[in-house]
């Protein structure tokens, strides 16, 4: 509030300082240009930051044709009328009076710096100028706000600019050409070119309306996406923890494959996005086993054969419920393929090694691994130097050899670990929050 009041204090000395007899003539020119400010105002389209009129083309044109301090009374007393009709608080109107005041006095002078009425005998250097002008205090413009907005909400200021103008940037370089024309028409002296004006404001706020009709659809899209996302996502999370309340080994084993695949994806030269999409196939690749009554869940003692049939269903029943949610294709194809061995003896397709996804390779050394390692497991744990010589021993066959050999190092090294018994690793690895962001708007990978 300190800056506004002292940028409108500032800029109402400096246009009471710089006012000229000359500026205001003719005068019919300014109340005309006033007259179609205020009008414009009436129609004016509004955003969620900010409201748009054809306002700033007729300072614009005040700027060009008449001088800095009529271009600041002009914007100064359209928004001061639009705020006594719409009651506007006394925190938007000073934000708007301290901008309004300040870009007209500095778009003046620069018209004035860049050769001013000078210019009116070369026609190709008039229309750059007020270009230039246009362009220039549109930015300004945009900028000022972009700070009170940065101010007031505590978003970045950048980030604030790019949301404000970035949409609108092509429309107003159009319509900046249509203000030149306008002041290049008005060069005669006859008034009635003001008239084009109006239709040049109303092709301006036609296409702004439709700049920012399609802005709106596409932020409602992704608001809806990220909503539908978190919905989603939501419920497998439920079916996770649900699936941990029935079964604690199983949620946890995924958790910990989860953690294992994601270091193994990292030092295989995944980028972070793959190393995501791995991480989430190997937390969900046995949600399958949902399906599983509890004397197979639960088992103690070894499968019959029919038993053994209906848990080599879980990667297709995993998969399928994987791929109801938008943007999990790929995923679903992991959790698919996390039982296939190199080959080709593995299940439910028999696909051998060039077929399989890296990221289902991945997930297999690492499952694999922990059902042999977990103290939570049905059968007794063995220690890592055995369970890493069992790996190496199937390793080309049943498991990938490179991957075998990277997981292999990363034990070695001590560099990951998952404990069990640790509700906090659990919860660690699910992560929904970020899941959500990250599906949110889900992009094609090659897994």
């Amino acid at each position: 509030m300190a800056g506004q009041i002292a940028l409108t204090v500032g800029s109402a000395a400096a246009a009471a300082a710089l006012s000229q007899r000359e500026d205001w003539e003719p005068i019919t020119l300014f109340l005309l240009l006033l007259a179609l400010s205020v009008v414009s105002e009436l129609f004016r389209l509004e955003t969620a930051n900010l409201h748009i009129s054809a306002t700033f083309l007729s300072v614009v044109l005040a700027m060009t044709l008449l001088g800095p301090t009529p271009a600041a009374v002009l914007g100064i007393t359209t928004y001061l009328v639009n705020a006594l009709k719409v009651r506007a608080s006394w925190r938007a109107t000073l934000a708007n009076v301290s901008t309004f005041a300040f870009f007209p006095l500095v778009g003046g002078l620069l018209f004035e710096a860049l050769g001013g009425k000078a210019l009116e005998d070369d026609l190709a250097a008039f229309i750059l100028a007020v270009l230039v002008v246009f362009l220039s205090m549109n930015v300004l413009n945009f900028l000022l706000i972009a700070i009170d907005i940065a101010v007031v909400d505590g978003q970045a200021v950048r980030r604030s600019f790019q949301e404000i103008y970035f949409p609108l940037a092509p429309v107003e370089v159009a319509v900046g050409l249509l203000t030149a024309g306008v002041a290049v028409a008005f060069q005669g002296g006859d008034l009635a070119v003001v008239g084009l004006l109006a239709v040049v404001g109303l092709i301006f706020q036609y296409l702004l309306r439709t700049s920012l009709n399609s802005q709106d659809r596409k932020e409602k899209l992704e608001r809806r996406t990220r909503e539908l996302a978190s919905l989603q996502v939501g419920l497998l999370s439920t079916v996770l923890q649900t699936l941990s309340l029935r079964d604690k080994m199983t949620a946890r084993h995924s958790a910990a494959v989860a953690r294992y695949s994601r270091e193994i994806a990292r030092s295989m030269g995944l980028d972070e996005h793959e190393q995501d999409i791995v991480h989430t196939a190997a937390l969900l690749h046995d949600i399958g086993k949902f399906i599983f009554p509890d004397s197979i869940l639960l088992a103690d003692s070894k499968l019959t054969d029919e038993e053994y049939e209906l848990v080599k269903r879980h990667p297709e029943q995993g998969a399928r419920l994987v791929a109801q949610i938008e943007g999990y294709g790929p995923i679903a194809e992991i959790v698919l393929a996390h039982h296939e061995r190199i080959d080709g003896k593995g299940y439910p397709n028999g696909l051998v090694g060039p077929q399989i996804p890296i990221a289902a390779k991945i997930i297999s050394v690492a499952d694999t691994y922990d059902v042999m390692t977990s103290r939570d497991s049905y059968r007794r744990p063995v220690s890592s130097r055995e369970a890493i010589e069992e790996l190496r021993r199937v390793s080309g066959a049943q498991l990938d050899g490179a991957v075998v050999e990277t997981f292999i190092g990363l034990l070695e090294e001590r560099t990951i670990t998952f404990r069990h018994a640790d509700d906090a690793d659990f919860e660690k690895e699910l992560n929904l929050e970020a899941r959500v962001r990250l599906h949110a708007a889900p992009r094609a990978i090659a897994a």
